[in-house]
């Protein structure tokens, strides 16, 4: 099988090198890709948010599927073009990612779903937003209605900073706080059928104790020991089934993966947002722990086989990544920095570019990655940061507690 991987984030890097280690990929690409997914797939210089451009690339190599990485390709439309072109494609159509290319939307489809959220109010101007803040009250919970890259959500106390946000923005979700811890869930999905992965948990703020401003995430960890039994299960029977019937219901099918964050609150599982693809942190560890084939799978949802797919293996044990940040981020990142020990088994490649002398260097906000597997998460949280400290980058900044609280359990 021939597999084009497009992106160019910690994600495609991780992507690849799960693809790179399965028997039945028989060619690897990726496009444009980073200096971490260079040293296992072919580089193809590509603009990945121009859809007849990628489509003509996936016909140019005679790729078998192509699999979308990043939101922002998706929602343009890329993996329609590359259908319409006859060739096989992971990722929903545009009408469809508009699960997270519009807040608005995912609350519209929730609602006539039946999944539970919070209560949200879609605000265009500075009197809807008020109303809606008077509405809720603190803590303040405001998103961006389109893409914003994992920084769109503002979480505050402060009404005068929840009200900036807003006007920041061109239209807004002011919605209900939703108390309890955070669980990312994957879920592969042909538009018909709904398999899960691993749940995992990310760490979104950019300082320790969740402080600071939203970032595209810090860390992750999987699995979830304290996680109840039964509670995947319950996820894909009250959101990700229902939400994958309705965007049928509504002739959009939603083929790809369906990335479900949610809140564990009191009263059960509530979603805070869906994705439309892969999450970052999130991939690194889950794809880490999967055994089965993962080629086979993307194909088989791809191509409208999902419920012919046997039962997911994984590996025992835990995996926790954390990740290594560019000075500045999440403002303006300082670009450019050279690089030591980013080669290194187990470090993933997110922001990284090799120059002329082929020094690797930074080159955005989220650099790198360090991620470990091993047999608790205590261990594995462990090898992680040992990995972290022995990489160098000028004036970078990781959280020291990604996966401490757990642990400790």
């Amino acid at each position: 099988m021939r597999v084009l991987v497009v992106g160019s984030g910690a994600r495609e890097h991780a992507l690849c090198l799960s693809l790179a280690n399965d028997p039945a990929v028989t060619a690897l690409s990726c496009a444009p890709g980073n200096a971490g997914t260079a040293a296992v797939a072919e580089q193809r210089p590509v603009n990945p948010l121009d859809p007849d451009a990628v489509a003509a690339l996936a016909a140019a190599i005679s790729a078998d599927l192509v699999l979308i990485g990043p939101e922002a390709p998706l929602v343009a439309g890329v993996a329609d073009a590359v259908r319409a072109a006859g060739i096989t494609c992971f990722g929903p159509s545009r009408a469809a990612a508009q699960l997270e290319g519009s807040k608005s939307f995912a609350k519209e489809v929730m609602a006539a779903a039946g999944v539970p959220t919070a209560r949200a109010f879609s605000c265009g101007d500075e009197a809807e937003v008020e109303r809606a803040l008077d509405e809720f009250g603190p803590p303040y919970v405001v998103k961006d209605d389109g893409l914003a890259a994992g920084k769109g959500v503002l979480v505050t106390d402060d009404r005068a900073a929840a009200l900036a946000h807003a006007a920041a923005c061109v239209r807004v979700v002011v919605e209900e706080y939703l108390d309890g811890p955070e669980v990312s869930l994957f879920c592969v999905t042909d538009g018909v059928n709904v398999l899960p992965l691993l749940p995992a948990q990310d760490f979104k703020r950019i300082g320790d104790g969740d402080t600071g401003p939203n970032t595209g995430g810090m860390g992750a960890y999987s699995p979830l020991e304290w996680l109840p039994d039964g509670t995947v299960a319950e996820v894909v029977r009250t959101v990700a089934q229902p939400t994958v019937d309705e965007l049928r219901r509504r002739g959009t099918p939603f083929a790809g993966l369906l990335y479900v964050g949610l809140a564990m609150t009191e009263w059960g599982p509530r979603v805070i947002e869906f994705n439309a693809r892969f999450g970052d942190p999130e991939t690194q560890v889950v794809l880490a722990l999967l055994e089965s084939p993962l080629a086979a799978l993307l194909h088989a949802a791809a191509t409208g086989r999902l419920a012919e797919h046997p039962p997911l293996r994984w590996r025992a044990g835990a995996a926790v990544t954390v990740v290594v940040a560019a000075a500045n981020y999440p403002g303006t990142p300082r670009l450019d920095d050279p690089i030591t020990g980013g080669d290194q088994p187990g470090v993933i490649h997110a922001g990284t570019r090799r120059d002329g002398s082929g020094v690797l260097r930074s080159a955005g906000g989220r650099v790198l990655s360090a991620t470990a597997v091993a047999d608790t998460v205590a261990e594995a949280r462990e090898a992680a940061y040992r990995l972290v400290d022995s990489i160098e980058l000028p004036g970078s900044q990781h959280r020291s507690d990604i996966a401490l609280a757990a642990s400790r359990s």
